[in-house]
């Protein structure tokens, strides 16, 4: 099946509000193109260096081949701008780096990052939008732990470059995607309570949970962003 047939299949498969990021984690140029053609706009990924080097080189809203209409073009023109996620953990070192290129950051889990991120936009006359991720299981080691969530939504109020949006997690891996199940509702439950206890200045609206094998489950438990990658490009090269 070739990537624009299975993007075909996911977006008849995922409902229009929620966001369909391709995660590019190790892959060439060539298949982000490809998927770019096939009209995918959001593209997530997992490490700074491996973001500069595809956004240097990718597409990034250059017109469609001569020959081809992607989604979302009007005569091989983009009428919609390519999006950059960054989803995997990120250093303070490599903030700058990536702050003008990345529309959400879905995984910050201390205050250092987020006051880092705040700095470095704030130099770009930026509003940030970030994620918290959470750890969601022993067996998942990235993320901050629960009981510190809410003092550090607290602490990010004050910090005026930065906005935050919602909550990321990861569940313990496992074959059934059902066993992700309890841990997706967990995360919507908490963004839940932060929303009635007003921990945040603004209501959290977005939870990035899901991928290639348990998406579907995490829709159905309320997520809004799903990180896709070899459902998507196949296995990584």
């Amino acid at each position: 099946m070739t990537i624009f047939e299975k993007l075909s299949q996911l977006r008849q498969q995922i409902p229009p509000h929620v966001t369909l990021i391709a995660v590019t984690k190790g892959q060439p140029t060539t298949r982000i193109e490809e998927a770019w053609q096939a009209g995918q706009r959001d593209f997530g990924e997992n490490y700074a260096q491996e973001l500069l080097e595809h956004v240097g080189a990718a597409l990034c809203g250059r017109p469609a081949r001569e020959g081809t209409q992607a989604e979302g073009t009007h005569g091989g023109v983009p009428l919609q701008e390519t999006t950059w996620h960054f989803i995997g953990h990120l250093q303070r070192n490599k903030v700058k780096q990536i702050i003008d290129k990345v529309s959400l950051i879905h995984s910050v889990d201390s205050l250092r990052l987020a006051e880092e991120i705040n700095h470095q936009a704030a130099k770009l006359g930026k509003i940030q939008p970030i994620l918290i991720e959470v750890n969601l299981g022993e067996a998942t080691k990235s993320g901050i732990a629960l009981a510190a969530l809410d003092p550090l939504i607290r602490a990010l109020s004050p910090l005026t470059h930065l906005e935050l949006t919602g909550l990321m997690g990861m569940p313990p891996p496992a074959s059934d995607p059902e066993a992700a199940r309890p841990h997706f509702k967990h995360l919507r439950e908490i963004r839940d309570a932060i929303n009635n206890k007003r921990v945040y200045k603004l209501p959290l609206t977005e939870l990035s949970m899901g991928m290639t094998h348990d998406y579907q489950v995490a829709i159905e438990e309320g997520s809004t962003l799903v990180r896709i990658g070899t459902g998507i490009f196949g296995n990584r090269l």
